[in-house]
């Protein structure tokens, strides 16, 4: 590429040396965690959860006792009594009944159970819980499959069956497979607090109605019935809340994307207390704050004390909470978009939230130190140790966003200028979109450095020109912007720019917004070049994306077969 004509004027800078830091925020003394002490958000199974983990553990270990010693006979004499005292109520009105009332525990009605779940979970893009209930059918099956084959307890003796029967029944099988179905649709579909706590309810009363049905009718021994409850139960209950806390995997129906978590309740209350012993901010309020605008993580407002000469008292910090659920998100986001386009550049995921917040404190603090306009970076708050941290930084407040704000040649200038400081140095926003770029008494702040680049290729700092030209544009016109951006590039920059940025290198909040407004603002910037080049092609093949898809393909083949077998395998 040519170099910059001499005849170009000094560049403008991209903000004072030393910009002001927030307003006077109260400190207090920090408080280091003790050894041992529990983090602010412990998984917990409550006693509930240990209690039926407690009943389960009691049946293994019965049934293991009876498999050694050989003492199943008092079992059938107490269940044949309580079997024979069952027969005695049946009329034809209760048996018609229980046969209705036997059709849950049936392989037909188990296997659409499954299916249905399956569906919702997939429709709701639900991945986490719908991993869970694959292991969670996966282990009771096959666990209780082991019980019932090793002891090969047979049907109930010296009293009539009047319903179908197969296999052994200690556990009996039916009425544990239902049970881990019922349980998990619980604990995956149905949103925590009342809802759920009526749920439980149902599936208790679901739970109740078959046992009977299957006692009247004579399908079980009572004590495989109690054991294979007590096995469904129990395994769903402790997977769910272990693997799927509702701190952390909410089951929720609202339009609020998955990236944002809760913050009210006991995950507020641990961001609060985290912010006071951590960073020794003494925090009111935690609120959300522009959702919109963020995919990745969730931006929140948290309301701080101030010195006591402070007018209000009270101000305000900025922070991104980030838990596990956001790693693995980048982490598929990134593997589908190397599948699909493999140049995109530095799509390497990160392994842990602790070093995805790491990383953006770094690139934070880089960008204050070269003086661009950023907000000022306050810390790291850890919330539960390799799963949940807060970056916490400078709130602007009062500033809007760069697609709603009044857009001046003085912000123009700044905006460019911030773009050509990032080239000086050898970084790349790679993410400059609306959202993104916030102004405030004619002031231009560039915020969200989580996709930053440390010396990205010249096709990624060109892509970064091209989209801070474009979002500049969206409340100015093609012609003001490429006039002042003349100033302190070429037109051979501005021209690589627009070569290597079309559709998916654009921000999709920008691309919405161009396609709202109904202009061409990048064929308006092509017609203002004196020149143009060829378009940068992004679609490269490398043997790590050939390898990527052929893993993810043979995957998705494996997974389908399993969920096949899984559908069509007899109860």
């Amino acid at each position: 590429m040519a170099s910059v004509p001499q005849a170009l004027p000094p560049r403008a800078t991209a903000g004072p040396a030393v910009r002001p830091g927030p307003p006077a925020i109260a400190r207090v003394r920090r408080r280091r965690r003790p050894s041992g002490e529990p983090p602010a958000l412990p998984r917990q199974l409550r006693a509930s959860g240990k209690w039926w983990l407690g009943l389960s553990a009691a049946v293994v270990v019965a049934w293991a006792v009876v498999v050694l010693t050989g003492t199943i006979r008092y079992f059938d004499v107490a269940d044949t009594r309580v079997l024979q005292a069952f027969a005695e109520l049946r009329t034809p009105v209760l048996t018609d009944v229980a046969e209705v009332a036997g059709l849950l525990a049936t392989e037909r009605a188990l296997h659409a159970m499954w299916l249905g779940n399956l569906v919702l979970l997939v429709a709701f893009r639900r991945w986490r819980h719908l991993f869970v209930w694959f292991g969670v059918v996966l282990v009771v099956v096959n666990v209780a499959a082991v019980m019932a084959t090793t002891l090969q307890r047979p049907r109930p003796f010296e009293v009539e069956l009047l319903g179908s029967w197969s296999g052994f029944s200690m556990p009996s099988l039916p009425v544990t497979v239902l049970a881990a179905f019922l349980v998990s649709t619980v604990y995956a579909l149905v949103p925590p607090g009342r809802l759920r706590t009526i749920g439980k309810w149902v599936v208790c009363g679901l739970l109740v109605l078959t046992a009977l049905s299957r006692l009247y009718l004579a399908q079980d021994h009572p004590s495989g019935i109690v054991a294979g409850a007590v096995l469904g139960v129990a395994a769903p209950l402790a997977a769910f809340r272990l693997l799927t806390p509702n701190s952390v995997y909410p089951v929720r129906y609202s339009r609020g994307r998955p990236a944002h978590l809760d913050v009210s309740g006991e995950r507020g209350d641990a961001i609060v207390r985290a912010l006071q012993d951590q960073l020794g901010l003494l925090a009111t309020h935690v609120t959300p704050f522009g959702l919109a605008g963020s995919g990745g993580s969730t931006p929140l407002r948290i309301t701080v004390k101030t010195h006591s000469s402070s007018p209000a008292g009270e101000s305000y910090v900025f922070g991104k909470l980030y838990a596990i659920t956001h790693v693995r998100s980048d982490r598929w986001y990134k593997l589908g978009r190397t599948l699909l386009y493999g140049r995109l550049e530095d799509e390497k995921p990160f392994h842990s939230v602790r070093r995805l917040v790491q990383y953006e404190d770094y690139i934070l603090r880089l960008f204050w130190e070269a003086s661009l306009p950023v907000p000022h970076p306050l810390g790291i708050v850890e919330i539960t140790p390799e799963r949940e941290y807060l970056l916490v930084t400078e709130f602007i407040n009062g500033a809007q966003e760069a697609g709603e704000a009044e857009i001046d040649e003085s912000v123009i200038d700044q905006g460019l200028a911030a773009v050509r400081r990032m080239w000086d140095i050898g970084m790349a926003h790679r993410d400059i979109k609306p959202a993104n770029l916030l102004v405030r008494d004619g002031d231009l702040f560039l915020i969200d450095s989580a996709f930053a680049e440390v010396r990205p290729s010249p096709w990624r700092q060109a892509v970064d020109l091209a989209n801070m030209m474009l979002v500049l544009a969206l409340r100015t016109d093609a012609e003001r912007v490429y006039a002042r951006a003349r100033r302190q590039f070429s037109d051979e920059e501005i021209a690589e720019a627009f070569a290597a940025t079309r559709g998916l290198t654009m921000p999709t909040q920008l691309r919405r917004m161009l396609r709202q407004q109904g202009r061409d603002l990048h064929g308006d910037f092509l017609r203002l070049l004196p020149f143009r080049l060829p378009p940068v092609h992004i679609q490269r093949w490398t043997w790590r994306r050939f390898g990527l898809t052929v893993v993810t393909v043979a995957a998705a083949g494996v997974a389908a077969v399993v969920t096949v077998g899984l559908l069509g395998s007899p109860l």
